[in-house]
C-alpha cells in the first residue's frame, strides 16, 4: 500500500477536530445557559440592590461565553467546509475564528489566574449585603430574597464565631443547615472547575485547529499534495467528411469513416 500524503492526513484530522470543536461549543453553550438562567445564579443577579457586586460579573461571563461558543461553531463549520471544498478563503476564515477564540481564552485564563476569587467574592458580597439588610431592617422584600437563597443552597444564615446560627433567621430545623458562605463556596468551586476544564480544552483544540488550518491553507494555495483525481471537459465535435463514392466506380459502397466521427472527446482540463 502506498503512503498517504500529509495533506490527506491533515484533511482527515481537520474533520475530526471540527467535530470535537462542535461538541466543545455545545458544552460551552450549555454552561453559558446554566450560568445565565440557572436559579442559583439569577437569584444573585436579580437582587434589587443599589450596588450589586455580582451583576457585573454575571453579564461579563455571559458575554464571554456566548462569544466563545459562537466563534467555535463558526470556525468548525468554516474549516469543515473548506476541507471538503478545498477553499482557501473559507480556511482562512476558520483560522481567524480560532485565533480569536485563542485570544479570548488566554485573556480569561490570565484574568482567572490573577483574580482567582473575584467571582466568589462578588457572590458572597451580594449575600452579605442582603443578609445584613434583613438583620437590620427586616425588609419583607429582602427577607424573601434571602429565603430564596437559603432554599436553593439548602443553607441558612452565617455562623457566628462560636458556630451558632442566627435564631431569628434560622429557627428550629433550619438552624442545623449548612452555613451559607460555605454552601455558596462549595457550589461555585464545582462550577468554576468545570469552566476551567472547558477553557483548557478550548485552548488545546484552538491551537491544534490553527496549525491544521494554516497547513491546509498553504497546501490548497500551492495545489500540491491535495490528491486531485483530475477533471475532464468536452471538446467540440470532430468534423468528419461526408461519405464519398467509391473511386472504383461502385456508388453503392461508401468510403469508411473513422469510428469517432460525430462524437465528442473527453480531454483533461488544464
Amino acid at each position: 500500500m502506498g503512503t498517504r500524503s500529509p495533506a490527506r492526513v491533515a484533511k482527515c484530522q481537520m474533520l475530526v477536530t471540527g467535530l470535537l470543536v462542535l461538541l466543545l461549543s455545545l458544552s460551552v453553550a450549555t454552561m453559558v445557559a446554566l450560568t445565565h438562567s440557572g436559579a442559583h445564579f439569577t437569584v444573585f443577579s436579580s437582587v434589587s440592590l443599589e450596588r450589586n457586586p455580582y451583576e457585573t460579573v454575571h453579564h461579563w461571563a455571559f458575554s464571554v461565553g456566548v462569544s466563545v461558543a459562537g466563534l467555535l461553531t463558526l470556525g468548525a463549520m468554516l474549516c469543515t467546509a473548506a476541507t471538503m471544498k478545498e477553499a482557501e478563503g473559507l480556511m482562512a476564515g476558520g483560522f481567524l475564528c480560532f485565533s480569536l477564540v485563542f485570544c479570548v481564552l488566554v485573556q480569561t485564563a490570565f484574568w482567572r489566574f490573577h483574580n482567582p476569587s473575584q467571582v466568589e467574592d462578588a457572590m458572597l458580597d451580594t449575600y452579605d449585603l442582603v443578609y445584613e439588610w434583613v438583620v437590620r431592617n427586616l425588609s419583607s422584600a429582602r427577607h424573601q430574597e434571602l429565603t430564596t437563597i437559603h432554599d436553593l443552597f439548602q443553607c441558612c444564615g452565617k455562623r457566628s464565631p462560636s458556630g451558632e446560627a442566627d435564631i431569628g433567621l434560622c429557627p428550629g430545623e433550619l438552624a442545623g443547615r449548612e452555613d451559607c458562605l460555605q454552601g455558596i463556596q462549595s457550589f461555585l468551586k464545582t462550577h468554576l472547575n468545570i469552566a476551567a476544564a472547558l477553557v483548557g480544552l478550548g485552548l488545546i483544540l484552538s491551537v491544534y485547529a490553527m496549525v491544521l488550518s494554516s497547513f491546509l491553507w498553504a497546501a490548497i494555495r500551492s495545489g500540491r499534495g491535495m490528491d486531485h483525481h483530475g477533471s475532464y471537459t468536452l471538446t467540440a465535435r470532430y468534423s468528419c467528411p461526408a461519405d464519398e463514392p467509391n473511386p472504383a466506380g461502385d456508388h453503392h459502397l461508401p468510403v469508411s469513416t473513422p469510428s469517432h466521427c460525430g462524437h465528442p472527446f473527453l480531454t483533461p482540463a488544464t
